[in-house]
């Protein structure tokens, strides 16, 4: 289908025709108490049926020869607490400043700037100076304010720093989503990464990737998948609540990725071979669906960039024929993502089926798998 026929369809959709009634006791607060020991609602997308099943059974669900890809991108501990320290006289000191840094912003001065999100951020002015304690209250971090957004975004620029993430590390927090109602903890270091997390920028977690242990990738392995890795550092595009009426006005915003000369080998290899190529998450889905659009035909090449694919119903499908996923929110570009893969109707149909059969949503949740 030409990019114009997924206009055409795009624009008779509403964001609301992807709602679902969700419990909020299904959102999942915790991960399970052993990784990997999750439910998984398998879909098959041709004739629509459903069925229940762990995530244990993934591997039994490909074949030899299909291409698995992953996503390598790890967490940084992005979300820190701040204090100002130049209030305006008629102003009275405020308590703490949350700041979660989205993304690193490249200059000619090759400082270390950052766009953030800052709570709460009515207060926060252009050439103010945040700065950033650890818990003994020694100065870790200094940044000042350059410029202003909407929602609460600022731009950084942090005084140099011999270990920038070094600091992180140690005063940092992991980067919970704000549906996950609890301060983050000790364990969600481990428990929120990928065991094969590896180029670290992501400011939230590939969370289809959670599920995986080693012992699943090894059984994986030793069935002849053959398994290959993008990086795409998850910013606050995938997340950020859609603040338009209609689909075909949806934009996203631009997330870094990288694909590697031995990946491009293996999907070029995999597609020439008419292999399957299993994406695990929409991260996934979207660089590779990005690259091969990017190429027009010809086949990948290794490179770095910048990705803001939207992909909705009506979209052609280049490389993708298989997901593994975790639930979305409702009225989210990531369910209008799954929704092009497998078509509305029926994901909503397995979305109802979920929450009627008690699966556990989001980050921490459960998962389907789309084949």
């Amino acid at each position: 289908m030409s990019g114009d026929s997924q206009e055409n369809q795009a624009a008779g959709l509403l964001v609301t025709d992807f709602d679902f009634h969700l419990p909020a006791e299904l959102i999942a607060q915790q991960p399970p108490a052993v990784r990997g020991m999750d439910r998984m609602l398998v879909v098959n997308r041709s004739t629509g049926a459903l069925r229940d099943g762990l995530f244990a059974e993934f591997p039994a669900l490909l074949e030899p020869g299909d291409l698995l890809v992953l996503n390598d991108s790890r967490v940084i501990p992005a979300r820190l607490y701040a204090r100002r320290t130049l209030l305006r006289d008629h102003e009275k000191p405020t308590g703490r400043i949350e700041v979660l840094l989205t993304e690193p912003v490249a200059n000619e001065e090759g400082a270390n700037q950052w766009r953030a999100l800052v709570r709460p951020g009515r207060k926060v002015a252009i050439g103010e100076r945040l700065v950033f304690p650890s818990s003994t209250g020694a100065i870790e971090l200094e940044a000042e304010v350059l410029e202003r957004g909407q929602f609460g975004e600022r731009l950084l620029r942090f005084a140099p720093a011999a270990d920038f993430f070094g600091i992180l590390e140690r005063i940092g927090h992991m980067p919970l989503p704000p549906y996950i109602r609890r301060d983050d903890a000790d364990a969600d270091r481990e428990r929120y990464q990928t065991v094969y997390s590896h180029d670290r920028g992501s400011v939230a977690a590939p969370t289809a990737g959670l599920h995986f242990t080693p012992q699943i990738l090894d059984a994986i392995a030793q069935k002849g998948v053959e398994v290959a890795r993008v990086t795409l550092h998850v910013g606050l595009g995938t997340f950020a609540p859609l603040r338009v009426d209609r689909v075909d006005e949806v934009h996203l915003h631009r997330e870094r990725y990288t694909l590697s000369a031995e990946t491009a080998e293996a999907v070029n290899r995999a597609k020439a071979e008419g292999r399957r190529i299993v994406a695990v998450g929409t991260t996934v889905v979207r660089t590779l669906e990005h690259c091969a659009r990017e190429a027009a035909g010809s086949p990948l090449q290794p490179h770095t960039g910048v990705t803001e694919i939207f992909i909705s119903p009506g979209y052609e499908f280049r490389l993708v024929g298989g997901l593994l996923t975790n639930f979305h929110l409702p009225q989210s570009s990531l369910l209008m993502l799954v929704s092009a893969f497998a078509g509305r109707e029926g994901v909503l149909a397995a979305y109802n089926h979920a929450v009627e059969a008690k699966y556990r949503f989001f980050s921490y949740g459960d998962c389907m798998f789309l084949g």
